[in-house]
């Protein structure tokens, strides 16, 4: 597996930086976009683990930092989900200009939701996968429900998710409320894959069966038995990315 790390525009003109992953013979049967959790990163183990087995089923995968997160630059604050959806959009675009659009695009949990709102809008996209992803954007609102007064007094306010402080703002809350997935999916006009952990505490097996009955055939379910919603074990994280592979197969031209 070779891997690049990569410096980028979105755009507003912020850089992004993420990492291009090939398979050993450096030549992919076709480009895959991945997608990080809310607050995450492109290193995340998960993010990690299924880049780098998607690459040994001969894709090449972009992972990146979202705005304002790992490496990239901008203020986190200053993001919201559109601003992720835009992301998505400018990294398909540098992965036209430098490689080849990408066919596959991937989400992790709000990833996952992003990835759906995206996919639609990146015309070279021929199948959306989605793991652990909460079939509303809003459903990261629990995240911060004790700070919602604060955030509506003061515009924004401190929250802290697994040891890490970040700053949530009110356009955040409101730009999640207005962004339905139901009529999103509705209109969307391509294979989707989900795959959820029927034990996921942090995003219910509730939220898959939301996302398929709105979503159009073709559309599949794979359950991650025993998985956690992080995909912590390896073997989740390689089983996610061997049965995305194999179901890919099927759309992907």
């Amino acid at each position: 597996m070779r891997s690049e790390k990569i410096n980028f525009l979105n755009g507003q003109g912020i850089e992004l930086v993420g990492r291009m992953e090939l398979p050993p013979d450096r030549h992919p049967i076709a480009f895959a976009l991945l997608a990080h959790c809310f607050t995450c990163g492109k290193n995340l183990s998960a993010v990690r683990n299924i880049s780098r087995a998607l690459t040994e089923h001969g894709f090449g995968v972009f992972r990146f930092d979202f705005t304002g997160l790992g490496e990239s630059e901008g203020e986190f604050v200053e993001t919201n989900f559109s601003s992720n959806i835009q992301d998505l959009i400018s990294a398909a675009d540098h992965m036209k200009a430098n490689w080849q659009s990408p066919k596959l695009i991937i989400g992790h949990s709000l990833g996952g939701a992003a990835a759906i709102f995206a996919g639609g809008r990146i015309p070279t996209i021929q199948a959306i996968a989605t793991i652990g992803a909460p079939s509303s954007p809003q459903h990261i609102a629990h995240l911060f429900s004790d700070k919602l007064e604060e955030i509506k007094a003061e515009g924004h306010a401190m929250i802290e998710i697994e040891g890490s402080k970040f700053a949530v703002s009110a356009q955040l809350i409101r730009d999640i409320a207005a962004k339905n997935m139901s009529e999103t999916l509705a209109k969307l006009v391509k294979p989707i894959l989900i795959m959820h952990s029927p034990q996921d505490k942090v995003v219910e097996i509730d939220n898959a069966a939301k996302i398929y009955q709105a979503a159009k055939h073709p559309k599949s379910f794979i359950s991650l038995d025993d998985a956690d919603h992080m995909l912590l074990r390896k073997d989740d994280a390689e089983y996610v990315a061997n049965t995305l592979a194999a179901w890919s197969h099927r759309y992907i031209s």
